[in-house]
Parts: structure tokens; sequence; C-alpha cells
């Protein structure tokens, strides 16, 4: 009696792992980059948060038209490359064959075993074997245009809210500061979070995310005193 698989692996996830994780960590780092420059520009609070809602209903459409467009295109190449391998098992299936076998054969099979491996793989499922072995694309890894951009969206606006929310509450001579503060904690656990669910070093994924943070806000904090509306 054969046993269903069902083992679970990290790249299961790394689909939407992606998306969400670069939507979060821009909305944080793009809607506090642009409060801190705006406030350090000695604008009133008002103005603040003005530019931060803007800032998130901006960045989260342009999230998810990015996201969408970019894997849609991802997309396209791929429905291309299985068109183009329909047609080639459907005119050439002995080539076809001899070239998965040779792919098997590379990754350590003896050529009688390959032959028979590409053989029994091809009768199940032929445009399946061969876009996995020699195209490189599986249900896993497969291109998802609108999860991509909803995910993307979401995450961001849900990024893009927290340093808002600080704004929202922080007195405004110490706006900039509390701001600043509180995304990069925010950007820290994300990092943490992300490099957790992906199954590599915390330490690592903290750091990251913190510094580029840092520097965005930093820079966007000169940028705002350097061009500031009060005198």
């Amino acid at each position: 009696m054969s046993r269903r698989h069902t083992e679970s692996h990290r790249t299961q996830h790394i689909g939407w792992l992606r998306a969400a994780v670069l939507g979060a960590n821009d909305g944080i780092v793009s809607t506090a980059s642009l409060i801190v420059g705006v406030a350090a520009s000695s604008a009133s609070h008002s103005a603040v948060l003005v530019a931060g809602a803007a800032g998130l209903v901006a960045g989260a459409m342009s999230m998810a038209a990015g996201e969408y467009v970019s894997v849609s295109s991802q997309s396209d190449t791929e429905q291309a490359d299985l068109a183009r391998e329909r047609i080639e098992l459907a005119t050439d299936s002995v080539h076809e064959h001899a070239e998965l076998t040779a792919i098997y054969v590379g990754r350590g099979l003896d050529e009688k075993l390959a032959r028979q491996v590409a053989e029994q793989l091809m009768a199940k499922d032929a445009l399946g074997a061969h876009a996995r072995d020699e195209l490189g694309i599986s249900e896993t890894m497969a291109a998802k245009p609108l999860q991509a951009a909803f995910s993307s969206a979401l995450s961001f606006i849900v990024g893009a809210a927290l340093p808002l929310l600080v704004a929202v509450f922080a007195a405004p001579g110490q706006l900039a500061l509390v701001v600043s503060a509180a995304s990069l904690v925010l950007l820290a656990l994300l990092g943490a979070m992300a490099a957790y669910t992906g199954g590599a070093g915390m330490g690592r994924g903290m750091l990251r995310v913190t510094f580029w943070g840092a520097l965005a806000m930093l820079i966007t904090a000169g940028v705002g005193m350097l061009f500031g509306a009060a005198p």
C-alpha cells in the first residue's frame, strides 16, 4: 500500500512569503521614512499625517500593480515554455525521452535506470515531468500573479499602518524620533519572523532589514531638514 507524502517543507511558503515580507518591509520603511522626512522639514502634525496616509494608499496600489505585472510576466514565460514543450512532446517524443534521460544521468543515475525512470514518468505525465525536471516549473514554485499582488498590497498596508499609527499619537516635537525608533523595532521583528519562517538565522534577518530601514530614514530626514519649509 502506498503512503501519501505529508511532509511539509519551507519552500511551500516561498510564493506568498516573498511577496508578504517585501510588502510589509516596504510599507514600514517607505511610510516611516516619508513621515520622518516631512516631520524633519518642520511641517505641521496634520501635514505629516496627510503625507503618511497618502503614502500608504499610493504605496499599496504600487505594490499590487508592480507585483501583478512582474509575476504575470513570469507566468507568461512559463506558459510559453509549456506550450512549446507540448508541441515537442507531440512531434518528437523520442528526442524528449532522450532529453529527460540525459537529465537524470546528469543527476547521478546510470543510463539504464535513467531511461526507465524517464519512460515511466512520461507514461504517467509527460508534460509534468518535463516541466519539473527540464524547465524547473512546479506547482509550488509556479508564478501566481493575483496571489502575489494581494499579498504585497495587504502586507504593505499592515506595515505602513504601524508607523502611521505611531505618528498619530506621538507628540509633534518628538514625532520623528518616536516613529524612527518604533519602526526600527518593527523592522527587527519582521526580519526575525521572516527568517524564522524561511528557516534562516534570525539575527542576520533582523540586522539586514533594520540597517536598510535606518539608512532610508536617515537620508530622508536629511533631505527634509535640507529643504525644510520653516526658516
